[in-house]
């Protein structure tokens, strides 16, 4: 009984998010309403923690803005907001949440690539 009304409130998963892991380098491409348009922005940045558990999964990315500020966005992966992700790079990390970033900054802050 109670798992049809789980699935009668639960959003449709969103097609145009691929598989992430933490360490991805990504662009996220989201819709912005200014007034009564609309238009496309892309957040480009490292995926730093990853919240998954229905519909409230979620995903926080990390960019560094001018003049060295970091700025961090979490997105719903079941948004319909999010037009796509496309994931540049992917990296290789040893933790789930990547916090230990945020203090880093420059060469000390780069992730080694994942080799297949």
């Amino acid at each position: 009984m109670k798992q049809h009304v789980i699935d009668a409130i639960s959003a449709p998963v969103n097609e145009n998010i691929p598989e992430l892991n933490p360490g991805d380098s990504v662009v996220v491409s989201v819709r912005i309403r200014e007034g009564n348009k609309h238009r496309i922005q892309d957040f480009k940045g490292t995926v730093i923690r990853l919240r998954k558990g229905g519909n409230d999964a979620n995903f926080t990315v990390r960019r560094v803005a001018s003049h060295g500020i970091g700025v961090e966005r979490t997105f719903l992966l079941r948004s319909p907001r999010i037009q796509k992700v496309t994931v540049t790079r992917r990296a290789k990390v040893r933790r789930a949440q990547l916090y230990y970033l945020r203090e880093l900054t420059g060469k000390k802050a780069r992730l080694k690539e994942k080799r297949f």
